[in-house]
């Protein structure tokens, strides 16, 4: 009898914000995976969750090692839990490779859904939300962060994309060659935590008030080149 991996969403700020079903899961599963067992551990204290064994570490240095062992406990009947460090796993983080292995092993994955910081964003965002494009983190080298904007920005959807507060300047500044002045960006940290803001406007005004500025947290830049709304027939 083979067991399941359940992918389940956690908190990206607010503790408040996780599912009864969530929290049911973890309960009840035979091990945990995290990204970082850190923050995992201050979720189940909160929660008066007591893991039943010892949770297992899975992030990018480890995860060619650890994903034979996961997969073996899933064979031999195991109810698996998978949590990234905030937020739902496998979008931008190495959980995305567990899963991958599980499927290809014809294993069942159950998703258990929750908070995700760009549906949070978007949402709030007041660019169009029927038709976007989430490129998730951006590549490092100029260039190639350069050609994946602009291949998505020809695509006339709202672009949604996480950045660093140290990377955001030199960012701004690049997608400022690509995309028109008058295009409409909205710029959201700390979703749901203490200090969420919102800092919303034209591309131009805002890239060129964030060069004053020290911005801080984890932050979702959202674009869109055409601010007039969509209409449905």
């Amino acid at each position: 009898m083979t067991g399941a991996l359940f992918v389940v969403s956690t908190p990206i700020g607010n503790i408040k914000d996780i599912t009864l079903r969530a929290l049911e899961t973890l309960k009840e599963a035979d091990f945990i995976v995290c990204e970082d067992t850190r923050e995992t551990k201050k979720l189940l204290s909160h929660y008066s969750i007591h893991e039943k064994n010892a949770l297992i570490s899975f992030f990018t240095y480890n995860q060619q090692r650890r994903i034979p062992e996961i997969i073996g406990k899933l064979k031999s009947g195991c109810k698996i839990a998978l949590v990234s460090e905030r937020g739902t796993p496998g979008i931008s983080d190495p959980g995305f490779f567990l899963i991958d292995a599980v499927i290809k092993e014809n294993l069942k994955v159950v998703t258990v859904p929750g908070t995700v910081a760009f549906a949070a964003a978007i949402v709030a965002s007041g660019l169009p939300t029927d038709d976007f494009v989430f490129l998730g983190f951006l590549r490092k080298k100029p260039g190639k962060l350069k050609r994946q904007i602009s291949e998505a920005a020809v695509l006339n959807k709202t672009i949604i994309f996480y950045e660093s507060p140290k990377r955001l300047k030199k960012t701004l500044a690049i997608v400022k060659e690509i995309m028109p002045a008058s295009a409409k960006i909205c710029i959201a940290r700390e979703l749901t935590k203490t200090f969420e803001e919102f800092i919303r406007g034209r591309l131009d005004e805002i890239e060129k008030d964030i060069r004053q500025k020290d911005i801080r947290g984890e932050l979702v830049v959202l674009i869109h080149a055409n601010s007039r709304e969509k209409h449905h027939d």
